[in-house]
């Protein structure tokens, strides 16, 4: 499952609704909007994204990742808009029989998706600049 959404992220429904009775393994990763990038202040993040690109992107991903790693169940939801200091900009869950599988699953999704998704972050300073960041 995956979203894009421009509301805030649910964590505790997501957490939620990843819960299954052959799971034996929960593993999630939480990105943050954070306040320093390279010791500059940072005001506040905006995100865009091709919503249909990254879809299709995220299911090429999320197969591989079941190909590589004995996972149940992979979700992934990314923000977009404008995101303060503080707020969840990406979450990802895995579910496995075993944390081995779900730690190393849930790795591989949150830096296939740094790296492949057409999903893009501006950050904005204090100091009145901005620029749009091109890595992981």
């Amino acid at each position: 499952m995956f979203d894009i959404s421009d509301t805030a992220i649910d964590d505790q429904a997501l957490r939620a609704a990843m819960g299954a009775d052959a799971a034996g393994a929960f593993v999630c990763f939480e990105g943050w909007v954070r306040e320093r990038n390279l010791e500059r202040a940072v005001q506040r993040l905006a995100f865009e994204a091709d919503t249909k690109l990254a879809a299709n992107e995220f299911a090429k991903i999320e197969a591989e990742a079941r190909t590589k790693f004995e996972v149940l169940e992979i979700r992934c939801v990314h923000r977009t808009g404008v995101l303060a200091i503080g707020e969840l900009a990406v979450w990802i869950g895995v579910t496995a029989v075993h944390r081995g599988p779900a730690f190393e699953a849930c790795r591989y999704v949150i830096d296939e998706l740094k790296s492949r998704l057409p999903i893009w972050k501006k950050e904005h300073y204090f100091d009145g600049d901005s620029g749009w960041l091109n890595h992981p």
